[in-house]
């Protein structure tokens, strides 16, 4: 079986909120703030589960742009300069609380 595929990825700036929607019918929801303490970027989550790092103060965090990582990924860029965080498909679906 094939892994669901986004078929739409909309940033809205004003909600700051991200949506996506998979070929599999389900559309999720996640906000800016939640991408960026959640980032799965070593910065935030560490080199192991002990060195996972809380962020805090990130509730009117916005985004300035979004990167394609080949074909299973985005990279979030923050307007508070955040950008090493490698969302793929599949973590973007358990963010959303469709996994």
């Amino acid at each position: 079986m094939s892994r669901p595929w986004p078929t739409r990825i909309d940033f809205s700036a004003s909600r700051k909120i991200l949506t996506v929607e998979f070929d599999d019918g389900q559309t999720g929801e996640i906000s800016f703030e939640h991408l960026r303490t959640h980032s799965p970027s070593a910065e935030v989550q560490g080199h192991s589960p002990d060195q996972r790092k809380i962020v805090t103060g990130k509730e009117n965090v916005g985004v300035t742009a979004a990167n394609p990582v080949g074909r299973y990924a985005i990279q979030i860029v923050f307007d508070d300069g955040h950008d090493t965080g490698i969302f793929t498909w599949d973590y973007l679906r358990e963010l959303a609380g469709l996994a």
